[in-house]
């Protein structure tokens, strides 16, 4: 998949996620094979006004390219700002303009997914932000507000905005992420644009992969909540579309080995308390579904330091 001079060969992306795509969490997704993934979202008043916590949202390794970075906002004049700072500071190739997100505290300012209702404002920020970027500008958008939205009609103007592509999540903002995704949507926005399509909802294992690109046609696919604790997912979807091989699962071994990798990469990134708070989610991701899970991840969340949640983390995984 190409958009304008960007290659994706494995025509697989990660996809932004609050709390969990930072640079440590997009670094163990690489390793596994991971071409193409995003910052978490970045707030383009946060950016224009020097929002410090906003700045620490872009850390991207040199060896992480290419890099997509997406910022959120429904003020035109500060999307446009944001994009020219980001071009400034920074190095990327990618510029995705957010909206989807579905939480209460973004759609209250009339961010994220609540643009779907406003047609001409969503416009006029891509086309604004299209005209300063010299990086692709991409959209991330929902099927809908809700059920009653005209998404193709949103997605036509996206296109005729001057987005590069478009990724559809398979649900509406009222869905949040209850129900299942609506494939048939997704499939529809691709048959009607020329621009590349990638769907994004409901992949979380190799089936999933398989059923919604064979169903939909899309360019490629963006997964988000189904890598959270299994970075394998995207080793294993990479592979199969590459050489039709089914990987085998990881082994408890394996699994603990990422855990310590991905604790080692937090830590530096983040500092040894504050990576220890973050690494509790991670880790409650990592060993979901496995035996005596939760009451591991009650003792992971009670411990004080790392030698406690490392004695939890090899109970349950028996390691020796």
């Amino acid at each position: 998949m190409r958009i304008k001079d960007v290659l994706i060969e494995t025509d697989l992306m990660l996809g932004p996620m609050a709390g969990v795509t930072d640079g440590a969490f997009r670094k163990i997704c690489r390793e596994f094979g991971l071409e193409m993934s995003f910052t978490e979202m970045v707030s383009a008043k946060g950016l224009v006004y020097g929002d410090k916590g906003s700045l620490e949202l872009l850390s991207i390794a040199d060896e992480e390219h290419p890099v997509g970075v997406q910022i959120f906002g429904s003020d035109p004049e500060f999307m446009e700002k944001a994009a020219r700072l980001l071009q400034e500071r920074i190095q990327f190739e990618i510029l995705d303009i957010n909206m989807g997100c579905p939480t209460p505290k973004i759609v209250k300012n009339g961010d994220g997914s609540k643009l779907m209702t406003d047609l001409e404002r969503a416009q006029k920020i891509v086309d604004r932000v299209a005209k300063v970027s010299k990086k692709p500008v991409t959209v991330k958008m929902r099927t809908g507000w809700d059920e009653t939205t005209d998404y193709l009609g949103f997605a036509r103007g996206m296109e005729s905005a001057g987005a590069r592509m478009l990724t559809v999540h398979g649900r509406t903002r009222n869905q949040m992420y209850s129900g299942k995704a609506d494939w048939t949507k997704i499939k529809a926005i691709k048959d009607t644009l020329k621009i590349p399509v990638v769907g994004n909802g409901d992949i979380f294992c190799l089936e999933d992969a398989i059923e919604k690109k064979k169903f939909s046609g899309v360019d490629g696919l963006m997964i988000a909540r189904g890598a959270q604790g299994n970075p394998w997912l995207i080793r294993e979807i990479i592979t199969y579309f590459k050489t039709g091989e089914v990987l085998a699962p990881p082994t408890p071994k394996e699994i603990y080995e990422v855990i310590m990798r991905h604790f080692d990469l937090i830590v530096r990134e983040k500092g040894e308390y504050r990576g220890m708070v973050e690494m509790r989610k991670h880790i409650g991701w990592y060993v979901k579904g496995m035996k005596h899970a939760s009451s591991v991840r009650n003792e992971i969340n009670r411990a004080s330091n790392f030698q406690e949640m490392h004695r939890a983390l090899v109970q349950i995984l028996d390691i020796d």
